[in-house]
């Protein structure tokens, strides 16, 4: 929706608040919990089958399997196919650089740098004064992008946003002299660690940043006012229409009278 076509509702919508803040709405908006573990036991079962098997091809294939898995029945479910397929494609890429570069860490180099490239874009939306929480968060509050004028709104969504930014920053920090050292099995313990616990601090945090900022400004679409705009004048032209002509036999029958009057 663009900038020009959201406006803020009329004193009868004000009246019924926007969607209320609340954690569950922050961690269903960045995935949920359940796109988080999809994301993180594959890991797990990699760093498992390769401490068992000490094979990168078998743990990259294992690993793989439960990520099918899980879209398999996430499609079942009638799910999301971006819910259903990203985990699964994110684990595959993984695999494939570790069996490529026959280095087991390498599994985890992807999750690294996706890591490194959301730090990226969070601290680039912080300099460009759009911060991704409330381009995120917006939408799902039902105010898009309102909170751009309202400056108690925006100061909170830029500090969440450099919430987020931290916890990316720390994933890299901590996993990067890990990788280099070639441990994989603490490599696979700290991304485990890294991956839901921080994710639903972070919502939590974001949660309480967001509860103390102003309420949310519900937006309504200004084609939808200008049909409803043109049904109410079509509706009043009908309904002039409709007395005008009423009004004009009542005259005529009073004529009628009279002339039948003036016969007699």
């Amino acid at each position: 929706m663009t900038a020009h076509m959201e406006k803020p509702a009329s004193d009868s919508a004000a009246e019924q608040p926007a969607p209320t803040d609340s954690a569950a709405s922050m961690i269903a908006a960045f995935g949920g919990v359940r796109g988080m573990i999809d994301m993180t036991v594959p890991g797990l079962v990699f760093v498992i089958a390769y401490t068992i098997s000490r094979s990168t091809w078998t743990s990259a294939m294992t690993a793989g399997g439960v990520a099918l898995a899980f879209a398999v029945v996430r499609i079942a479910r009638r799910e999301t196919l971006q819910h259903a397929l990203g985990g699964f494609l994110g684990v595959a890429l993984a695999g494939w650089i570790a069996v490529k570069s026959g280095k087991a860490e390498n599994f985890y180099a992807f999750g690294m740098l996706l890591s490194g490239g959301y730090a990226l874009a969070y601290l680039i939306s912080l300099l460009v004064r759009w911060p991704i929480i409330g381009v995120v968060l917006g939408p799902a509050l039902g105010e898009n992008f309102t909170w751009r004028q309202n400056p108690g709104r925006y100061a909170a969504y830029r500090k969440a946003t450099w919430v987020w930014f931290v916890m990316f920053v720390l994933r890299i920090v901590i996993q990067i002299p890990i990788y280099w050292s070639g441990n994989v099995t603490a490599l696979g313990i700290a991304k485990v660690a890294l991956g839901v616990p921080p994710f639903l601090v972070v919502c939590y945090i974001t949660w309480l940043i967001m509860s103390k900022a102003p309420p949310p400004v519900r937006v309504v679409d200004e084609d939808d006012d200008e049909v409803d705009g043109d049904g109410v004048g079509e509706r009043s032209a009908a309904g002039g229409g409709a007395v005008d002509g009423g009004a004009s036999a009542v005259v005529e029958q009073r004529d009628e009278r009279r002339e039948d009057s003036v016969a007699d």
